[in-house]
């Protein structure tokens, strides 16, 4: 409902929305802000580009930010620039931007983005640390698992999923033996997946009982 109820107001995002359309890329420290909006307007409306610089020398730290209108545009966008900009979404405002960057440096170091993988983590209640704190990779595909302590109703299911666009099908399956709800979705592209992820998992549905949704392997070719 509350999905719903943001789509239909036209004159302001949620919450959730304006932490969708940031992402975060590493460039070469000659970039100015103009090259960082030529090399990604491709994918989207930007509203607005950032460089990080360090606050003493004023020099370029080769990490910039790119706002985008829409949450689609930025996951577009994530899905499609080249490997080396090491895209993801950006972290909450309500995290500090030094700590973001030791993290992201971190994890982006210690070894090479292997096909389509994203450190993914926005809703901090749901995301899963190693012992090192590092940020789990998933690799993204079209394809989603959804589980349930209690078991869905394919009608209802397909509606909340469909909100996203690219709803392919909706595969709902029942465990006799538990009662619990598992279903498989599909999505026409890599971009609605990552989308309908960001905003389904954790959801509560019905109230009280809070969906997982991961990505499933889809056959697809990870590089595309």
């Amino acid at each position: 409902v509350f999905i719903a109820q943001s789509r239909a107001s036209g004159s302001h995002r949620d919450v959730e929305d304006e932490e969708l359309t940031r992402i975060f890329v590493m460039i070469p420290k000659s970039y100015t802000e103009d090259d960082l909006r030529e090399k990604f307007k491709m994918y989207g409306d930007i509203e607005y580009c950032s460089i990080i610089k360090n606050k003493t020398t004023g020099e370029s730290k080769g990490l910039g930010y790119v706002r985008y209108l829409k949450p689609s545009q930025a996951a577009r966008a994530i899905e499609e620039c080249d490997r080396s900009y090491r895209a993801i979404l950006a972290e909450p405002k309500n995290k500090t931007s030094e700590s973001f960057e030791h993290d992201y440096y971190s994890n982006n170091m210690k070894q090479e983005p292997r096909g389509n993988t994203l450190p993914f983590c926005v809703q901090p209640e749901f995301c899963g640390f190693e012992k090192n704190e590092s940020r789990i990779q998933e690799s993204v595909s079209k394809r989603l698992s959804v589980v349930s302590r209690l078991p869905f109703i394919q009608e209802q299911l397909f509606a909340l999923f469909d909100l996203v666009p690219g709803l392919e099908y909706c595969d709902v399956q029942r465990d006799p033996y538990t009662n619990s709800g598992y279903a498989v979705i599909q999505y026409s592209t890599a971009a609605s997946a990552i989308y309908a992820k960001y905003k389904l998992h954790g959801f509560e549905y019905p109230p009280g009982n809070r969906l997982t949704v991961i990505f499933l392997e889809d056959g697809s070719d990870s590089s595309e």
